[in-house]
C-alpha cells in the first residue's frame, strides 16, 4: 500500500510527507472551484443570449441573425465548459507528460468546437439563402448548390482544423501540405476530363447561362427542356421524351439559345405564299386578324404581318405573333395555320403549288 502511494505521489506530484489525501483534497477543491465557475458562466451566458440576443436581433428585417443564434449558443456553452475543463486540469499538479497529454487532447476537443460552430453558423446562412430564393426562378438551382457549397465549406474547415491541430503539436505540416499538393497533382493529371467537367459545372452553376426547366436550343438543332444541372453533366429532355446528357465542358464552349430568357414569352412566325395578283394589304390584315382569334396570341404587343419577297410562284408573306409561355407555341401555331387556311377559303385568296414550264423542242429542228 505504502508503494502504491508512493507511486502516486510522484506521478501527481505530491511530497509524501505533506499528507497525501489532504494535498490532493485541496487542489481538486480548487479544480473543482474553477471548473464550477466557467460552468456557471456558460449557463449564464445561454440564458443571456436567449433572452437580449433575441431583443437585439429582434431590430432586424431578416430572421438570419436569430436562426444563427440559436444554432452557435450551445457550442458557445460547450466551449466555455471544456475551457474550464482545461484550466481545471491545468491548475492540478500533474505529471509535465501527463499534463501535456491532457492538454492536447482538450485542446482538440475546443478545435473540434469551434470548427462546428463556424460551419452551423455558415450552413444556416446558406439555408437562409435557399429559403430567401423561394418565390424566384432560381430556386431550384439555388437548392441543388447548397449541399455542394455545404461539402465545400465542410472541408475546407476541416482542412483548417487538421492544420491547427497539427501546428499545434509542432508537426511539420510543410511536408504534408507538399505531398497532398504533389497526389492532388497526379489525380488531377489521371482525371483532367472529368475535373473540367466539374469545373464547368460550377461555372454553369454561377454564371446561370439556363435553369432548370428552361428550354434551350443547341447548336446541333436540338432542342429540349433542362430537367438537371449536375456536376459532371446536363440533362435535356427533348420533345421525343428522349434524355440528352452532354457533358458541361462541352457546354460551356458551344453557342446555346435560352427560350426563356429573359421571360417565358415566345415568338411565333407563319410564312405562306399567295398568288400573284392578291391584294397584299387585305392579306396582311386577314392575318392579323386571323391570329387575333386565337386565345394564347398576345394582344400587346400585337400580331404582325410583312410582305417578305418576290418568290418563284408566290408572293412570301410571314406572320409574327407572340405567346405568353413558350411551352404552348407548337400548339397556338398549329390554331393558327388552321384559322388562316380556312379564311383565305372563305375570301378567296389562293395559296399558289410551284409551277414549272418545261418546253420540249423536235428533234427535226
Amino acid at each position: 500500500m505504502d508503494r502504491l502511494l508512493y507511486i502516486i505521489g510522484r506521478i501527481f506530484k505530491a511530497d509524501e510527507s505533506e499528507g497525501f489525501l489532504l494535498f490532493w483534497a485541496k487542489e481538486l477543491l480548487v479544480a473543482l472551484l474553477i471548473f464550477g465557475l466557467f460552468w456557471i458562466v456558460s449557463q449564464f451566458m445561454v440564458k443571456a443570449l436567449n433572452k437580449w440576443g433575441r431583443r437585439f436581433t429582434a431590430f432586424t428585417k431578416t430572421d438570419l441573425d436569430d436562426r444563427v443564434l440559436q444554432r452557435v449558443i450551445p457550442y458557445m456553452s460547450r466551449l466555455f465548459i471544456v475551457l474550464g475543463v482545461y484550466l481545471a486540469i491545468r491548475s492540478l499538479p500533474l505529471h509535465e507528460k501527463l499534463l501535456i497529454t491532457a492538454s492536447g487532447v482538450i485542446y482538440i476537443v475546443l478545435v473540434v468546437i469551434i470548427c462546428n460552430l463556424v460551419y452551423h453558423a455558415i450552413d444556416e446562412l446558406m439555408k437562409w439563402y435557399a429559403a430567401s430564393q423561394e418565390d424566384t426562378a432560381n430556386v431550384a438551382m439555388s437548392r441543388q448548390m447548397v449541399p455542394i457549397a455545404e461539402k465545400i465549406v465542410s472541408l475546407m474547415i476541416m482542412g483548417t482544423a487538421l492544420i491547427i491541430v497539427l501546428k499545434h503539436f509542432d508537426v511539420d505540416i510543410f511536408s504534408l501540405v507538399t505531398a497532398l499538393g504533389i497526389g492532388s497533382l497526379a489525380i488531377g493529371m489521371a482525371a483532367k476530363d472529368t475535373l473540367a467537367h466539374m469545373i464547368s459545372g460550377f461555372t454553369i452553376m454561377l454564371d446561370r447561362p439556363f435553369r432548370i426547366g428552361d428550354r434551350i436550343l443547341l447548336v446541333g438543332g436540338q432542342i429540349g427542356d433542362v430537367v438537371d444541372i449536375g456536376l459532371r453533366s446536363t440533362k435535356i429532355k427533348t420533345f421525343d421524351n428522349q434524355l440528352l446528357i452532354i457533358p458541361n465542358s462541352d457546354l460551356c464552349n458551344t453557342m446555346l439559345t435560352n427560350q426563356a430568357f429573359p421571360n417565358s414569352r415566345a415568338k411565333g412566325r407563319v410564312n405562306i405564299g399567295v398568288a400573284y395578283g392578291s391584294d397584299v394589304d387585305e392579306v396582311k390584315s386577314i392575318l392579323v386578324a386571323t391570329a387575333l382569334e386565337v386565345a394564347d396570341v398576345l394582344k400587346d404587343p400585337p400580331p404582325e404581318a410583312y410582305f417578305i419577297s418576290f418568290g418563284d410562284s408566290a408572293l412570301n408573306m410571314s406572320l409574327f405573333y407572340w405567346v405568353e409561355e413558350y411551352g404552348n407555341l407548337f400548339a397556338t401555331n398549329d390554331k393558327v395555320n388552321s384559322l388562316i387556311i380556312n379564311r383565305f377559303r372563305e375570301q378567296k385568296i389562293e395559296i399558289p403549288f410551284p409551277i414549272r414550264t418545261v418546253i420540249m423542242e423536235s428533234a427535226d429542228k
